[in-house]
């Protein structure tokens, strides 16, 4: 029997025990439809109440992401690569992060600040690896910024018996962190190719490496090569969807996702929040999902109506197999799996995908990132050029979480994508004193103009106190900067 089979028959006994057992936690609300529930499966939830809050809320000026001047924006100068011939060219260069501390603050390697970011031949999508970019601590203009290359060898993969690694195609982001002992070490997804008839459904997989860093001069950071290359997790099934749940019948229509690790300590325990989609124990995808009045809060009279409005709608299908989520797993002191852990929020019948997971403590509270594009989510009022960072609170790591500004928007961009100032992978650096965050993201996307390349975006202010954030006005930083302090 197959993982979806097992997963409908099981939604089905449950519905008869529950209205066999006539109550409880996650017995079905009475009214007209036998089949509605309520069940939180024990973590929080980005539900459509919260969400549809948002098109009104996203016109003030509070959640703008900074508009730029055009004219002033700079490819990276440094960004150089060789394409397939060997001939130099220009690189595009989109998500990044930068090495930090145990705490999320900026880390300081040798007088340098360390980024790691996506980059590739901006006349080929697949060529997506990770570059290691570094630039003198105090420096921020982003002709400062120099390149050390690609940080992975090609014949890397091959080095350990892993047969996930073997099969890696692409580098997707992730997050670095300065080890207790001066070490670098980078969490990464390693992509495998898209090749259905191969047996390949393009699997993600959170993957790690010490990279070995030199420096030989005062002005120059080397990558001497990597060690310890390892895959860490590729899903379970019951927390986190698999490829194979979501692409193993031969149905493409999935978005499955198992990416972005970003790497957090809590009193000396090491985890990786993750984008991920929940599995067939913490709330799977599916049109029973949309009978889960969890995943809409609300009045009775509001749940009704917005479920029957999925339900009969053009939308349906898509909030079917809407279950994104942000997962967690705790590691061993050696970066290996421990424990596999519920997700700390999700965002089941809204989006599909939550991407680039970003977790830190700030003043006793715990504040939780992720970007997502309006083009993926199911709610009224919210367009396919919308781009947004989500934000949540809780007074532990594992929350529960509450959203930031009463629905957890953070940020808005509704630029065409076509624009050169189009800006996405919106990410929270916090600093070592006061209540603002830098934002770091990238602006315009790849291969679209012959004379500027996917590049750091200028940096902003974000100001967090307590469950409010908004963008500081006039806070308009240099392309990639990092810190303020």
């Amino acid at each position: 029997m197959t993982i979806k089979k097992i997963v409908r028959r099981a939604a089905a006994v449950t519905f008869t025990t529950a209205l066999l057992a006539g109550g409880g936690a996650s017995a079905f609300a009475q009214g007209n439809n036998s089949k509605d529930y309520k069940e939180s499966y024990g973590f929080s939830h980005i539900t459509r109440s919260d969400i549809l809050k948002i098109p009104e809320q996203q016109k003030s000026e509070q959640f703008q992401v900074t508009p730029f001047n055009a004219s002033t924006i700079k490819n990276i100068p440094s960004a150089k690569g060789v394409d397939q011939w060997g001939n130099a060219i220009d690189l595009d260069v989109w998500d990044s992060w930068p090495l930090q501390n145990a705490d999320g603050t900026v880390a300081e390697y040798n007088g340098h600040h360390i980024v790691f970011a996506l980059a590739g031949d901006p006349k080929k999508g697949w060529d997506t690896f990770i570059y290691m970019f570094y630039q003198k601590v105090g420096d921020t203009s982003i002709d400062s910024w120099k390149n050390a290359g690609r940080v992975f060898k090609d014949s890397d993969k091959y080095l350990s018996n892993d047969p996930i690694l073997n099969n890696q195609a692409e580098e997707w982001s992730g997050s670095a962190t300065l080890t207790k002992d001066g070490g670098v070490r980078l969490f990464y997804t390693n992509r495998q190719g898209w090749d259905p008839a191969n047996g390949f459904f393009g699997k993600q997989t959170l993957t790690t490496a010490q990279v070995n860093v030199s420096k030989p001069d005062a002005d120059t950071l080397k990558v001497d090569g990597v060690e310890d290359l390892k895959s860490i997790f590729d899903g379970d099934g019951k927390m986190y969807q698999t490829v194979d749940q979501a692409f193993g019948e031969g149905d493409y229509a999935d978005n499955h996702t198992l990416r972005d690790p970003h790497y957090v300590e809590d009193n000396g325990r090491k985890y990786l929040v993750f984008e991920s989609n929940t599995g067939s124990e913490t709330g799977y995808q599916g049109e029973e999902s949309l009978s889960n009045r969890t995943y809409y809060e609300g009045s009775k009279p509001f749940f009704e109506a917005e479920k029957n409005k999925l339900l009969f709608g053009p939308k349906k299908s898509l909030a079917a197999l809407a279950n994104g989520s942000l997962g967690i797993i705790e590691l061993n002191d050696d970066y290996t799996l421990k424990t596999v852990m519920k997700p700390l929020i999700a965002s089941n019948t809204v989006t599909d995908e939550i991407e680039r997971a970003n977790l830190f403590e700030m003043n006793g509270k715990w504040y939780l990132f992720t970007d997502s594009r309006g083009s993926k989510m199911t709610i009224d009022g919210i367009g396919a050029n919308d781009v947004y960072m989500l934000g949540y609170v809780a007074s532990s790591l594992t929350g529960p979480y509450k959203p930031l500004n009463g629905s957890g928007l953070v940020l808005h961009m509704a630029l065409d994508p076509n624009d050169p100032i189009w800006t996405y992978s919106h990410f929270a650096v916090p600093q070592a004193k006061g209540n603002n965050v830098v934002i770091t993201s990238y602006m315009t996307n790849r291969g679209l103009y012959a004379d500027q390349h996917s590049t750091f975006a200028p940096s902003f202010l974000l100001n967090i106190k307590g469950s409010k954030t908004s963008v500081v006005k006039d806070s308009v930083l240099e392309q990639g900067q990092l810190t303020v302090n």
